[in-house]
């Protein structure tokens, strides 16, 4: 995935904002065991590790590239392009 910020930010401001968006996304709905499933999964290093992890939570991924999955009681979780890759203009 290969996204570009509206304006460049620090590694330090891009992970303040994936720690806020981890923080208090459970608070807005869902539940917060997929949260977590979620989180875990994004920040995994190994891809076949990942989806297991996934499908063993019941979640079902429908964009390819992670931004909508749904749990098995119906629920939408949408993860922005931030919080699934560094974006191209990342400053040094």
């Amino acid at each position: 995935m290969t996204w570009k910020s509206d304006t460049p930010m620090s590694r330090e401001e891009l992970d303040q904002k994936r720690s806020e968006f981890w923080d208090t996304q459970p608070y807005y709905g869902g539940d917060a065991n997929i949260w977590l499933v979620l989180r875990a999964a994004v920040e995994c290093d190994d891809l076949a590790t990942a989806q297991t992890m996934l499908e063993s939570a019941g979640v079902k991924i429908v964009d390819p590239n992670m931004t909508k999955c749904y749990d098995e009681r119906g629920y939408c979780y949408e993860l922005p392009n931030f919080v699934l890759a560094d974006p191209k203009n990342l400053s040094k």
